[in-house]
């Protein structure tokens, strides 16, 4: 039996947000791992996106100070501080 070695995982980008929580949708925009909400709508809805290593398919799921987003091989954890959130939704 042959054991393969474990990937390397992509660097964690903070992301700094300036309320408690975030949406996943909004997030993804934030962090720039997505250029719209409806590509968010999308890549969430498809299964694409995982949330502490697990696939999330809601796009209102509720993302707290710690919280580790992936998506196409990128990484961005939420991080509370005095984040600009210009996100029109």
């Amino acid at each position: 039996m042959r054991f393969g070695k474990k990937r390397p995982e992509a660097p964690v980008d903070d992301v700094p947000i300036r309320d408690d929580v975030i949406r996943l949708g909004q997030f993804l925009k934030l962090a720039n791992l997505v250029d719209s909400g409806s590509d968010a709508k999308v890549v969430i809805a498809e299964g694409e996106v995982l949330v502490d290593g697990v696939v999330e398919t809601r796009r209102g799921r509720q993302l707290a100070d710690g919280s580790v987003v992936e998506y196409a091989g990128r990484r961005a954890r939420v991080v509370k501080g005095d984040g600009e959130i210009d996100v029109p939704w």
